[in-house]
């Protein structure tokens, strides 16, 4: 498979995953109790931990032949 398409099919994952994993968070973000330090918390979390599921996905699509 081409770098190319591996590229398409990548960024339609991205942006697959991106919808689907802040719908979530923020479904989960709005059953957290009503103090502000547990949702900063939350947030900060799920706000940087996004990233880790896509490394292998970043890492496929820039694979050479």
């Amino acid at each position: 498979m081409s770098t190319r398409i591996r590229k398409l099919i990548g960024g339609f994952l991205i942006v697959a995953f991106l919808a689907a994993y802040a719908a979530t968070a923020a479904a989960i973000g709005a059953r957290l109790p009503e103090q502000w330090l547990v949702k900063l918390a939350y947030y900060v979390v799920v706000g940087t931990a996004w990233g880790l599921p896509l490394i292998p996905l970043l890492s496929w699509m820039n694979r050479g032949r």
